[in-house]
């Protein structure tokens, strides 16, 4: 029987772990399953009391908790690493976030792509839930629209909001194994890929694997999505920098940002009276003002700000 620890990360939502957890209960599989969950704020510690009340009323699977007190997302998520190497062995860890809920056959369907292409990694589909409906032009932005790639091997994975690994991809790797340099700016999860590809990890994409994520009013609107923009090229330029690349490849990305600096102003201009499609140019732009800023040395602590409860 395959053995699986879903791994969630939270702070200060314990409405959003609530819905979590109840969705767990009701998922369809035959796997051995453990639910682990790290409280990311230990002066009020809300997801332990939610744990706990939960527990308490009976729970379908077993649910640990832990309290993880150095604040960002880099520190709880190698708290729950660092819990299942200590106590659970699993053959494999999943990992989704406080503000997501995954369909009943989600984690099947995940376990099934693993079998079928023997990866390392396996991503799944994001869909977005908003609780106002944010318009038709989110559909072009990063963290507004949906998270979709065909099913199959894939050459890179960059987020963990709906992932499945190996238990042996963490262990093969060093501690920390997500850098706390990205604790507050996001990008600790494609700076763990890019780790994990460079020692040999294969990577795949499960379509039929899905998870809702519940959007908050606070980040369905365009100035959200912009600034997430920014923080993505930021990191994004944090990640490619930090790893010593060759000078054609540094000529490379200056060419790419260089011509989204040019063209983009021109297309929103041409785009200007289409109020959906003009944002494509301008989620462009921002993002290249976020490399620029990164290759100054500046960071953007999106996570700084929680959204949701």
């Amino acid at each position: 029987m395959r053995d699986v620890v879903i791994a969630i990360p939270s702070f200060r939502r314990p409405k959003g772990l609530e819905r979590l957890l109840g969705a767990l209960e009701q998922l369809n599989t035959d796997a051995k399953v453990t639910v682990l969950v790290a409280d990311n704020d230990a002066e009020n510690c809300d997801a332990v009391q939610t744990c706990e009340a939960i527990r308490a009323r009976g729970y379908r699977w077993p649910l640990d908790v832990v309290v993880e007190p150095r604040r960002g997302i880099a520190n709880v998520r190698n708290a729950l690493v660092a819990r299942v190497l200590e106590k659970h062995p699993c053959d494999f860890i999943a990992m989704v976030d406080d503000d997501e809920i995954p369909e009943t056959r989600w984690l099947e369907q995940m376990l099934e792509m693993q079998a079928g292409t023997d990866a390392d990694a396996v991503g799944g589909t994001i869909r977005r839930v908003f609780e106002t409906d944010p318009g038709p032009w989110a559909t072009h932005c990063d963290g507004v629209s949906d998270v979709l790639h065909p099913s199959g091997p894939i050459a890179m994975l960059e987020g963990t909001g709906n992932l499945l690994r190996r238990r042996a991809l963490v262990e093969n790797l060093p501690a920390p194994w997500f850098d706390v340099a990205f604790s507050f700016t996001g990008g600790e999860d494609k700076d763990f890929f890019v780790r994990a590809k460079a020692a040999g990890a294969k990577f795949a994409w499960a379509g039929d694997a899905i998870i809702y994520d519940h959007v908050p009013p606070s980040r369905a609107n365009l100035k959200w999505a912009l600034s997430r923009a920014y923080s993505a090229g930021n990191s994004d330029m944090r990640v490619f920098l930090r790893y010593r690349p060759s000078f054609s490849a540094q000529l490379n990305e200056m060419a790419r940002i260089v011509a989204a600096l040019l063209l983009n102003p021109v297309l929103f201009v041409i785009l200007a009276f289409n109020p959906n499609r003009r944002v494509r140019p301008l989620r462009k732009l921002y993002r290249a003002f976020g490399k620029l800023a990164a290759m100054g040395g500046r960071t953007y602590e999106e996570y700084s700000v929680i959204h949701g409860q």
